[in-house]
């Protein structure tokens, strides 16, 4: 399986930082903030790796992470054209690159998991998507996963509700198989002119077969200056227990 990393946009709940550097190379711990997805898909496995950002930004990629050598996975890119035309549209950059089933991340959702098993299923079963969803104290903030428990799929995606019964947000983590694009295709641009990935998993969900997996441990959306920061006290916290652990052995 092949892996594809979301990093375009216009960052636009980072400013002023994202008028001069995409989001995904803002500092993160002792990293740009798209090490920590690579390192992720390469923990799983996956070591073909495609992101996926815009024209103005690929030369910064390519200096910062390259072509992926210090990860040990190897890295191509692609540009989204329509810069903003959302994420679906920008999944469908990779059209070319994946060849079955494959992992989508989007390249500001920071997490602990390990996704290898979840892979390794997904890639051997006939599941067409699944998601990840994660528990959160703030759902409205998110689309909200509606829950089948009874097949492990999904009823329903509520964009930022008001009020919910769930409290899952769905994560910008997912796993498809090439017929992915086909559906894709069908998409028309939401209210805001995007393509919007909820949209696309409700097409899955309509021919029910949207299945999900729960993660255990932490997440974060890193796309906003809170959260960013959030993100960078978890990752040198654990930078810092991993000192300590070498400095007892």
């Amino acid at each position: 399986m092949k892996g594809v990393i979301l990093a375009g946009g216009t960052g636009t709940r980072l400013k002023p930082f994202t008028k001069v550097l995409n989001k995904h190379l803002l500092p993160v711990g002792s990293h740009p903030m798209i090490h920590w997805p690579i390192t992720k898909l390469k923990q799983a496995g996956i070591t073909e790796i495609l992101i996926v950002t815009n024209k103005n930004d690929v030369t910064d990629f390519q200096e910062i992470v390259g072509t992926g050598e210090e990860f040990g996975v190897h890295l191509s890119y692609t540009i989204q054209i329509d810069n903003g035309g959302g994420i679906a549209d920008a999944l469908y950059c990779a059209k070319e690159f994946v060849e079955d089933k494959f992992v989508v991340l989007l390249g500001d959702n920071l997490f602990d998991d390990d996704l290898g098993p979840y892979i390794e299923e997904f890639k051997n079963g006939q599941q067409k998507a699944k998601v990840f969803i994660k528990e959160v104290p703030d759902p409205e903030r998110y689309g909200v996963a509606i829950l089948d428990g009874n097949n492990h799929s999904i009823l329903s995606i509520i964009e930022k509700p008001k009020a919910t019964n769930s409290n899952y947000c769905v994560t910008g983590m997912y796993l498809y198989d090439k017929e992915v694009f086909e559906l894709i295709e069908l998409l028309e641009p939401s209210g805001r002119g995007e393509k919007e990935v909820t949209d696309l998993n409700n097409l899955y969900i309509n021919s029910k077969s949207l299945k999900y997996e729960k993660l255990k441990k932490w997440w974060l959306d890193a796309g906003t200056h809170e959260a960013l920061f959030k993100g960078n006290l978890h990752y040198y916290e654990n930078q810092l227990e991993a000192d300590k652990e070498h400095e007892r052995q």
